[in-house]
């Protein structure tokens, strides 16, 4: 059985997804880019400002779900320049201590023109890592 979970603390879904749904012991996160949840509006320009926003959306769609960005599993991230790589991993370490397995590639466009977009899976409950 599994369900959606939706959260006024991070944005609201812009096409007909769920902010994540959760199967089972894990939650699987829909795409968060850096939008505010309040205002709306892309916050920041730059790939380091984005990036924290992403961050702060996925955490508060995982504890939503009763999980945590320490109990994540995977990850899949979408950049849309590979320069910015090392920028975008000095946030991202800031968030995933626990060094989950990810994916990290470059697309030509995301949504709204973001520079970075993240999806999570995690696990719900006692985690092991």
């Amino acid at each position: 059985m599994s369900y959606s979970i939706y959260t006024e603390n991070a944005p609201k879904a812009i096409g007909p997804y769920s902010q994540a749904v959760v199967s089972g012991n894990l939650v699987f996160t829909s795409g968060q880019i850096a939008l505010n949840p309040q205002s709306g509006e892309i916050e920041g320009t730059d790939i380091a400002s984005q990036t924290h926003q992403v961050c702060k959306n996925l955490k508060a769609v995982l504890e939503a779900a009763s999980s945590s960005l320490d109990k994540a599993v995977k990850t899949v991230c979408y950049l849309s320049d590979m320069k910015n790589f090392a920028a975008f991993n000095e946030v991202y370490a800031l968030y995933f201590k626990n060094a989950p397995a990810r994916s990290c590639v470059a697309v030509k466009e995301l949504p709204k023109g973001v520079l970075v977009e993240v999806d999570v899976i995690a696990e719900i409950g006692e985690s092991d890592i």
